[in-house]
């Protein structure tokens, strides 16, 4: 496998990043069935904010040399949804992944949707295989593995770290911190030194700093040099490897959450269930509030009277139906609610003890239309769709390992 070390034909054609030239037809005709090495990074929770407030010179090297654009994520704008999008480059319509949480209609229960049945596409990691080429995913958070591991060699979280890994790089770091995701960048060089067969390697962070701290704070700060060195140190390690980056979401300080059940049942409009899309095992980062909620009727009739009293919340961006959701924003329509509730920025919605609350200043969340702008990097990659074929960061894998 030596010989996909050897693939660019000097070093200086290694530093050097793609023009992206040419059409797509032309690249997908001229592709070397000898494929180049791949890392693809989902830095969570990196919005355009952290990358413009922060001093980043292995990304900066990367927008320079490479291909760098602001796109859009998927809506809504939570992890699963978007990481789902990257992983299997497609939308969410496709993929059947539309949030953190869902209904399931046959049991009835609210279920986390982690679970690798539920998704309908085939991953990065299964498309891979099929040209021949060995994947690793490693994760900060073991919800990725549960859903997006098909097709890997290697599946791998520090959230429940082997003990191999662990005699490599010491005792992993608790997933509530800064410090788990340099212990998976880590990781993620250890693959590219000593892994030569390992032909995609998909690296995700964990969004808890971004969660807990603001661009401009020192601790973020921290945070992000900390992994713009640890991202030049896997360049060192892989010379010949193409570098994808880009996000699932941004960040944004929300002041106002409601309880939406609570709230139409004070107003005689009782419903099924209220889920907010952004809940997941997570609750340290966001206490399961977000900027989305499926709101699933109890009676089809009530459906114009829930829309109207929904949508004269202060802080409401828009209340649309089910076909009108999965219309507008390319979503599994089944998995969705009767009722697709979106927040301003200022905006989320969870389960509280009373209708709604004022959140703290230090509050931070996504989910809503507002977190949706995100950066997306490549990176010495060859062959290269042209620069205007990127518009969404599912666009970043969208076209690797298709025949």
């Amino acid at each position: 496998m030596r010989s996909r070390r050897n693939f660019l034909t000097s070093t200086a054609a290694a530093l050097a990043c793609s023009s992206g030239g040419g059409q797509l037809s032309a690249f997908q005709e001229a592709r070397d069935t000898r494929l180049q090495r791949t890392v693809v990074v989902m830095f969570d929770g990196f919005g355009l904010d952290y990358f413009e407030q922060s001093s980043m010179p292995t990304l900066r090297r990367w927008q320079k040399d490479g291909i760098y654009k602001r796109v859009k994520g998927v809506m809504p704008s939570v992890t699963n949804a978007n990481n789902t999008s990257i992983c299997c480059g497609a939308f969410p319509r496709v993929h059947g992944i539309t949030g953190n949480s869902y209904l399931d209609t046959a049991t009835g229960h609210e279920e986390y949707m982690e679970a690798g049945n539920l998704l309908l596409a085939p991953t990065l990691f299964e498309l891979a295989a099929k040209r021949g080429v060995s994947s690793a995913l490693l994760s900060s958070k073991k919800k990725s593995i549960s859903l997006l591991s098909k097709g890997t060699s290697i599946a791998m979280t520090p959230e429940e770290p082997p003990a191999e890994w662990v005699d490599r790089l010491g005792p992993a770091p608790q997933i509530y911190s800064r410090e788990i995701n340099y212990w998976l960048l880590r990781a993620a060089i250890h693959v590219l030194k000593n892994r030569p067969e390992i032909g995609c390697l998909y690296v995700h962070t964990t969004d808890y700093p971004m969660h807990t701290w603001a661009p401009e704070a020192k601790e973020s700060q921290e945070h992000v040099k900390t992994i713009d060195d640890l991202l030049g140190q896997a360049c060192a390690a892989a010379p010949d490897a193409a570098f994808l980056l880009t996000a699932d979401h941004g960040l944004n300080h929300k002041r106002k959450c409601y309880d939406l059940e609570k709230v139409l049942a004070g107003m005689s409009l009782p419903v099924r269930i209220a889920i907010s899309a952004e809940r997941d095992r997570y609750l340290k980062h966001h206490r399961g509030f977000g900027g989305t909620s499926w709101v699933y009727l109890k009676k089809a009739a009530d459906r114009d009277k829930v829309i109207a009293a929904l949508s004269s919340l202060p802080g409401i961006e828009a209340v649309l139906t089910r076909e009108e959701t999965a219309s507008r924003y390319s979503l599994y329509a089944t998995r969705i609610g009767d009722i697709c509730v979106f927040g301003d920025k200022d905006t989320v919605f969870g389960e509280l003890d009373q209708t709604s609350t004022d959140l703290p200043d230090t509050y931070r969340s996504h989910g809503s239309t507002s977190e949706l702008n995100i950066p997306l990097f490549a990176y010495n990659a060859k062959k290269l769709p042209p620069a205007s074929y990127f518009e969404h960061n599912l666009d970043l894998t969208r076209w690797l390992y298709r025949a």
